[in-house]
Protein backbone atom coordinates (compact mmCIF):
# COMPACT_ATOMS: atom_id res chain seq x y z
CA UNK A 1 0.00 0.00 0.00
CA UNK A 2 1.41 3.39 -1.00
CA UNK A 3 1.97 6.72 0.83
CA UNK A 4 -0.32 8.03 -0.54
CA UNK A 5 -3.22 5.60 0.07
CA UNK A 6 -2.25 5.04 3.64
CA UNK A 7 -3.23 8.98 3.92
CA UNK A 8 -6.34 8.63 2.30
CA UNK A 9 -7.46 5.65 4.33
CA UNK A 10 -6.00 7.25 7.79
CA UNK A 11 -8.47 10.96 7.02
CA UNK A 12 -11.54 8.00 6.33
CA UNK A 13 -10.36 6.94 9.47
CA UNK A 14 -9.84 10.38 11.25
CA UNK A 15 -13.51 11.57 9.91
CA UNK A 16 -15.25 8.52 11.23
CA UNK A 17 -13.81 8.94 14.62
CA UNK A 18 -14.82 12.45 14.65
CA UNK A 19 -18.57 11.30 13.80
CA UNK A 20 -18.81 8.90 16.66
CA UNK A 21 -17.29 12.02 18.90
CA UNK A 22 -19.88 14.47 17.85
CA UNK A 23 -22.74 11.84 18.03
CA UNK A 24 -21.39 10.89 21.78
CA UNK A 25 -21.55 15.04 22.78
CA UNK A 26 -24.89 15.76 20.53
CA UNK A 27 -26.80 12.82 22.27
CA UNK A 28 -25.08 13.72 26.09
CA UNK A 29 -26.45 17.83 25.77
CA UNK A 30 -29.79 16.46 24.50
CA UNK A 31 -30.27 13.64 26.68
CA UNK A 32 -28.66 15.13 29.90
CA UNK A 33 -27.77 18.80 30.32
CA UNK A 34 -31.26 20.17 28.40
CA UNK A 35 -33.77 18.66 30.18
CA UNK A 36 -32.26 19.60 33.10
CA UNK A 37 -31.90 23.45 32.16
CA UNK A 38 -27.97 23.19 32.79
CA UNK A 39 -24.93 24.12 30.20
CA UNK A 40 -22.27 22.63 27.88
CA UNK A 41 -19.37 24.88 27.62
CA UNK A 42 -17.74 26.84 24.35
CA UNK A 43 -20.02 28.52 21.92
CA UNK A 44 -22.46 25.65 22.30
CA UNK A 45 -23.20 27.01 26.10
CA UNK A 46 -23.57 30.21 24.71
CA UNK A 47 -26.09 29.13 22.48
CA UNK A 48 -27.68 27.02 25.06
CA UNK A 49 -28.29 30.31 27.03
CA UNK A 50 -30.28 32.03 24.19
CA UNK A 51 -32.44 28.10 23.94
CA UNK A 52 -33.59 28.59 27.17
CA UNK A 53 -34.46 32.41 27.04
CA UNK A 54 -35.96 32.60 23.64
CA UNK A 55 -36.25 29.04 22.24
CA UNK A 56 -33.59 29.27 19.31
CA UNK A 57 -32.05 26.19 17.56
CA UNK A 58 -28.98 25.12 19.73
CA UNK A 59 -27.22 24.10 16.67
CA UNK A 60 -28.26 27.19 14.10
CA UNK A 61 -26.64 29.36 17.05
CA UNK A 62 -23.49 27.34 17.64
CA UNK A 63 -22.68 27.75 13.54
CA UNK A 64 -23.15 31.47 13.73
CA UNK A 65 -20.75 31.61 16.49
CA UNK A 66 -18.13 29.47 15.48
CA UNK A 67 -17.70 31.49 11.70
CA UNK A 68 -15.12 34.04 13.05
CA UNK A 69 -13.63 31.74 14.84
CA UNK A 70 -12.95 29.35 12.10
CA UNK A 71 -11.14 32.01 10.27
CA UNK A 72 -8.89 32.19 13.50
CA UNK A 73 -8.22 28.50 13.27
CA UNK A 74 -7.38 29.02 9.42
CA UNK A 75 -4.86 31.92 10.25
CA UNK A 76 -3.24 30.17 13.72
CA UNK A 77 -3.59 26.58 12.74
CA UNK A 78 -3.25 26.02 9.42
CA UNK A 79 -5.22 24.60 6.75
CA UNK A 80 -5.26 20.96 7.36
CA UNK A 81 -6.59 21.39 11.25
CA UNK A 82 -9.48 24.13 9.94
CA UNK A 83 -10.66 21.61 7.06
CA UNK A 84 -11.18 19.13 10.36
CA UNK A 85 -12.91 21.54 12.57
CA UNK A 86 -15.16 22.79 9.70
CA UNK A 87 -16.48 19.00 9.37
CA UNK A 88 -16.89 19.08 13.09
CA UNK A 89 -18.40 22.57 13.57
CA UNK A 90 -21.03 21.33 10.75
CA UNK A 91 -21.74 18.10 11.98
CA UNK A 92 -22.00 18.81 15.88
CA UNK A 93 -24.30 21.82 14.75
CA UNK A 94 -26.13 19.54 12.77
CA UNK A 95 -26.31 16.23 15.35
CA UNK A 96 -27.37 19.01 17.98
CA UNK A 97 -30.53 19.87 16.34
CA UNK A 98 -31.75 16.33 14.89
CA UNK A 99 -31.10 14.52 18.22
CA UNK A 100 -33.08 17.67 19.82
CA UNK A 101 -36.33 14.84 20.20
CA UNK A 102 -33.85 13.49 22.61
CA UNK A 103 -34.48 15.56 25.33
CA UNK A 104 -38.03 14.75 25.64
CA UNK A 105 -37.36 11.22 27.31
CA UNK A 106 -35.80 13.12 30.45
CA UNK A 107 -33.87 9.50 30.89
CA UNK A 108 -32.00 11.34 34.12
CA UNK A 109 -34.50 13.46 36.44
CA UNK A 110 -31.62 14.70 39.65
CA UNK A 111 -30.15 17.56 37.72
CA UNK A 112 -26.98 16.39 39.79
CA UNK A 113 -27.14 12.84 38.47
CA UNK A 114 -27.81 14.85 35.19
CA UNK A 115 -24.48 16.71 35.38
CA UNK A 116 -22.19 13.97 36.08
CA UNK A 117 -23.80 12.43 33.43
CA UNK A 118 -23.76 15.00 31.02
CA UNK A 119 -20.17 16.19 31.74
CA UNK A 120 -18.25 12.43 31.26
CA UNK A 121 -20.33 11.94 28.15
CA UNK A 122 -19.70 15.22 26.74
CA UNK A 123 -16.11 14.44 27.65
CA UNK A 124 -15.58 11.87 26.27
CA UNK A 125 -17.20 13.06 23.09
CA UNK A 126 -14.59 15.98 22.94
CA UNK A 127 -11.80 14.16 24.10
CA UNK A 128 -12.44 11.44 20.73
CA UNK A 129 -12.93 14.38 18.79
CA UNK A 130 -9.09 15.78 20.29
CA UNK A 131 -7.36 12.75 19.73
CA UNK A 132 -7.38 12.99 15.92
CA UNK A 133 -7.09 17.14 15.59
CA UNK A 134 -10.92 17.39 15.28
CA UNK A 135 -12.57 19.89 17.25
CA UNK A 136 -16.24 21.12 18.09
CA UNK A 137 -15.23 24.42 16.98
CA UNK A 138 -15.83 27.38 19.68
CA UNK A 139 -13.79 27.56 22.35
CA UNK A 140 -12.07 24.42 21.25
CA UNK A 141 -10.50 26.42 18.88
CA UNK A 142 -9.02 28.73 21.59
CA UNK A 143 -7.96 25.62 23.47
CA UNK A 144 -6.39 23.74 20.74
CA UNK A 145 -3.96 27.22 19.95
CA UNK A 146 -3.20 27.86 23.12
CA UNK A 147 -2.21 24.10 23.66
CA UNK A 148 -0.41 24.53 20.44
CA UNK A 149 1.67 27.74 21.64
CA UNK A 150 1.41 27.44 25.76
CA UNK A 151 1.30 23.44 26.17
CA UNK A 152 -1.46 24.02 28.61
CA UNK A 153 -4.38 21.14 28.66
CA UNK A 154 -6.64 21.71 26.57
CA UNK A 155 -9.38 20.68 29.13
CA UNK A 156 -7.64 22.98 31.91
CA UNK A 157 -7.70 25.95 29.15
CA UNK A 158 -11.97 25.09 28.31
CA UNK A 159 -12.75 24.61 32.45
CA UNK A 160 -11.12 28.41 32.62
CA UNK A 161 -13.03 30.01 29.68
CA UNK A 162 -16.50 28.19 30.61
CA UNK A 163 -15.89 29.93 33.67
CA UNK A 164 -17.13 33.17 32.68
CA UNK A 165 -20.32 30.87 30.74
CA UNK A 166 -21.08 29.71 34.93
CA UNK A 167 -21.25 33.04 35.23
CA UNK A 168 -23.73 34.03 33.45
CA UNK A 169 -25.54 31.27 34.35
CA UNK A 170 -25.57 32.39 37.93
CA UNK A 171 -26.51 35.48 37.14
CA UNK A 172 -29.63 34.88 34.69
CA UNK A 173 -30.61 31.02 36.17
CA UNK A 174 -30.13 31.03 40.17
CA UNK A 175 -26.43 29.72 42.01
CA UNK A 176 -27.90 26.29 41.59
CA UNK A 177 -28.16 25.84 37.86
CA UNK A 178 -24.61 27.82 38.14
CA UNK A 179 -22.66 25.12 40.44
CA UNK A 180 -24.08 22.26 38.51
CA UNK A 181 -23.16 23.28 36.02
CA UNK A 182 -19.74 24.11 37.05
CA UNK A 183 -19.79 20.29 38.08
CA UNK A 184 -20.08 19.28 34.61
CA UNK A 185 -17.77 21.41 33.15
CA UNK A 186 -15.09 20.36 35.56
CA UNK A 187 -15.99 16.54 35.01
CA UNK A 188 -15.93 16.99 30.98
CA UNK A 189 -12.90 18.78 31.28
CA UNK A 190 -10.93 16.24 33.11
CA UNK A 191 -12.13 13.33 31.34
CA UNK A 192 -11.31 15.52 28.05
CA UNK A 193 -7.83 15.43 29.87
CA UNK A 194 -7.66 11.55 30.13
CA UNK A 195 -9.23 10.70 26.96
CA UNK A 196 -6.76 12.82 24.99
CA UNK A 197 -4.00 11.64 26.85
CA UNK A 198 -4.76 7.71 27.14
CA UNK A 199 -5.73 5.90 30.17
CA UNK A 200 -2.37 3.88 30.14
CA UNK A 201 -0.39 7.12 30.90
CA UNK A 202 3.53 7.06 30.59
CA UNK A 203 6.26 7.84 33.41
CA UNK A 204 9.20 9.66 33.35
CA UNK A 205 12.02 7.79 35.42
CA UNK A 206 15.11 10.09 36.17
CA UNK A 207 17.56 7.35 38.57
CA UNK A 208 20.24 8.75 40.20
CA UNK A 209 23.23 6.23 41.03
CA UNK A 210 26.55 5.11 40.74
CA UNK A 211 25.61 2.32 39.52
CA UNK A 212 24.06 3.68 36.28
CA UNK A 213 25.30 1.54 34.07
CA UNK A 214 24.04 -1.74 35.84
CA UNK A 215 20.89 -0.38 36.33
CA UNK A 216 20.37 0.80 32.29
CA UNK A 217 21.68 -3.03 31.74
CA UNK A 218 19.42 -4.29 33.07
CA UNK A 219 16.36 -2.93 32.23
CA UNK A 220 17.46 -3.34 28.51
CA UNK A 221 17.96 -6.77 29.43
CA UNK A 222 14.61 -7.81 31.78
CA UNK A 223 12.57 -4.79 29.95
CA UNK A 224 13.58 -3.98 26.96
CA UNK A 225 13.11 -0.20 27.09
CA UNK A 226 15.45 1.98 25.26
CA UNK A 227 17.72 4.17 28.30
CA UNK A 228 19.35 7.33 27.88
CA UNK A 229 22.39 8.44 30.27
CA UNK A 230 22.20 11.99 31.25
CA UNK A 231 25.56 13.05 32.17
CA UNK A 232 25.46 14.15 36.10
CA UNK A 233 27.51 15.21 39.40
CA UNK A 234 27.36 15.38 42.96
CA UNK A 235 27.81 18.53 44.26
CA UNK A 236 29.30 17.39 47.43
CA UNK A 237 31.63 14.89 46.42
CA UNK A 238 32.34 15.88 42.69
CA UNK A 239 31.76 12.04 42.36
CA UNK A 240 31.01 11.98 38.01
CA UNK A 241 27.90 9.98 37.94
CA UNK A 242 25.49 8.44 34.99
CA UNK A 243 22.07 9.38 35.54
CA UNK A 244 19.68 7.27 34.23
CA UNK A 245 16.67 8.50 32.09
CA UNK A 246 13.70 6.08 30.85
CA UNK A 247 10.00 6.55 29.62
CA UNK A 248 8.25 3.38 30.48
CA UNK A 249 4.55 2.18 30.71
CA UNK A 250 2.68 2.05 34.13
CA UNK A 251 2.79 -1.82 33.89
CA UNK A 252 6.86 -1.23 33.78
CA UNK A 253 7.52 0.92 36.66
CA UNK A 254 7.14 -1.65 39.51
CA UNK A 255 9.72 -3.66 37.81
CA UNK A 256 12.02 -1.01 36.77
CA UNK A 257 11.37 -0.19 40.75
CA UNK A 258 12.41 -3.66 41.77
CA UNK A 259 15.99 -3.94 39.40
CA UNK A 260 17.14 -0.96 40.84
CA UNK A 261 16.20 -1.56 44.53
CA UNK A 262 18.34 -4.68 43.99
CA UNK A 263 21.03 -3.47 41.60
CA UNK A 264 21.58 0.02 44.25
CA UNK A 265 19.12 0.25 47.30
CA UNK A 266 20.55 3.77 47.63
CA UNK A 267 19.96 5.09 44.25
CA UNK A 268 17.20 8.24 44.01
CA UNK A 269 14.61 7.40 41.83
CA UNK A 270 12.28 10.50 40.74
CA UNK A 271 8.96 9.00 38.38
CA UNK A 272 7.07 11.60 36.75
CA UNK A 273 3.54 11.33 35.02
CA UNK A 274 4.44 11.94 31.04
CA UNK A 275 1.39 12.65 29.27
CA UNK A 276 2.60 12.78 25.62
CA UNK A 277 5.47 10.70 24.96
CA UNK A 278 6.55 10.34 20.84
CA UNK A 279 9.12 8.56 19.02
CA UNK A 280 10.74 4.95 18.68
CA UNK A 281 8.86 2.41 21.08
CA UNK A 282 5.80 4.58 21.52
CA UNK A 283 2.38 4.90 19.53
CA UNK A 284 2.16 7.18 16.28
CA UNK A 285 -0.75 7.76 14.52
CA UNK A 286 -0.83 6.20 11.02
CA UNK A 287 -1.85 9.02 9.42
CA UNK A 288 0.17 11.07 10.90
CA UNK A 289 3.74 8.83 9.95
CA UNK A 290 2.10 9.12 6.90
CA UNK A 291 2.63 12.77 7.00
CA UNK A 292 5.40 12.91 8.35
CA UNK A 293 7.14 10.82 5.88
CA UNK A 294 6.10 12.75 3.52
CA UNK A 295 7.38 15.99 4.84
CA UNK A 296 10.65 13.99 5.40
CA UNK A 297 10.62 13.34 1.27
CA UNK A 298 10.17 17.07 0.76
CA UNK A 299 13.12 18.24 3.25
CA UNK A 300 15.73 15.35 1.78
CA UNK A 301 14.31 16.52 -1.76
CA UNK A 302 15.02 20.38 -1.12
CA UNK A 303 18.20 19.56 0.51
CA UNK A 304 19.52 18.00 -2.12
CA UNK A 305 18.52 20.67 -4.47
CA UNK A 306 20.41 22.96 -2.64
CA UNK A 307 23.54 21.04 -2.03
CA UNK A 308 23.40 20.71 -5.83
Amino acid sequence: MTIRQNKILGQIRRYLVMTVGCLISCSAINLFLVPNHLLSGGASGIAMISYYLFDLPIGLQTFLINVPLLLASYKWMGRSYTLNVVFCAALFSTLVDMLRFLAQYNVVTDPLIGAIYGGVFTGIGYGIMFRVDGSSAGLDIVAAIVKKYYSFDMGSVIFGVNCLIMSVAAFLFGPQIAMLTLISMFIGANVTDKVVAGFNNKKSIIIVSTYGELIAEAILAEIGRGVTFLKGEGAFTHEDKNVVFVVANLTQLAKIKMITGVVDPAAFMIIQDAKEVMGRGFSLPGSERCEKIELKQKFETTRGNRIK
